[in-house]
């Protein structure tokens, strides 16, 4: 995305510059070399990523309920070997965070449920909620504490898919894990649909300043980027009146 942005703002300046606006031309010109410099060296997605993980940054023993709901939401999947489906490595600190929560669930002798939403957006055959209940099973959250939601492709559908399970489940307190910097827009979709978890982080991703650009910095650029998008979306749906009825 902000390779994109860049290269926009040179195609423009580029022009402007033929189109005889000098000024101009070498103002978009600078701005692309300067955002380039900035997101590649690191401070702008060293401060993207620290405005969207702050707030979930600590994380605090649970004051669990009688009846306890633990969220997992997915992060995509690998094929390895042709056949076999794996989680994603930015998965597995979602995974893991869950599975830490449901073990302290148990030990404090109350009930719990993981619920697993994810469908196969990425076409491999298997949902990732399917895949990533097979890894929860071997770290000790057995299929039977386990709800399964393999049909969501979006972080939208992940919250609106999963409101009926829990009215199902009937939580007293729910939780909702995925990585830092997607907390705070997944919250925003879950309140739409009536639904405010506790969240909690299963990573948290910084970025590295450098004196040379690097793809991490880029790659974490883009990846608050589209957190900030899907947030501004989500207000402008609303505005239009796009979204599906908010639920109470």
């Amino acid at each position: 995305m902000i390779l994109g942005i860049c290269a926009c703002l040179l195609i423009v300046g580029l022009l402007l510059r033929r189109w005889r606006r000098p000024r101009a031309g070498t103002a978009m010109l600078s701005l692309s070399a300067l955002l380039l410099v900035l997101a590649g060296c690191g401070p702008l997605p060293y401060w993207l990523m620290s405005s969207l993980q702050s707030p979930y940054a600590l994380r605090t023993d649970p004051d669990w309920a009688q009846r306890n709901a633990i969220v997992l939401l997915g992060a995509g999947t690998e094929r390895v070997n042709g056949d076999d489906i794996e989680p994603t490595l930015f998965a597995y600190g979602r995974i893991d965070a869950a599975a830490e929560l449901y073990r302290s669930c148990h030990d404090a002798s109350r009930d719990c449920k993981v619920l697993v939403s994810g469908g196969d957006p990425q076409r491999h055959g298997v949902a990732e909620a399917v895949a990533y209940g097979k890894v929860l099973e071997r770290l000790g959250v057995p299929a039977s504490d386990q709800i399964i939601e393999p049909r969501s492709a979006t972080t939208w559908q992940n919250a609106q898919f999963s409101r009926p399970l829990l009215d199902s489940y009937q939580p007293e307190r729910t939780w909702l894990v995925s990585s830092g910097l997607h907390l705070r827009r997944s919250l925003m979709y879950f309140a739409h649909f009536g639904i405010r978890p506790e969240p909690v982080r299963g990573d948290f991703m910084g970025a590295t300043l450098s004196v040379w650009p690097s793809a991490w910095n880029l790659a974490l650029t883009d990846a608050a980027l589209h957190e900030y998008v899907g947030a501004w979306r989500y207000d402008v749906y609303e505005f239009m009146g796009w979204n599906a009825p908010a639920v109470k």
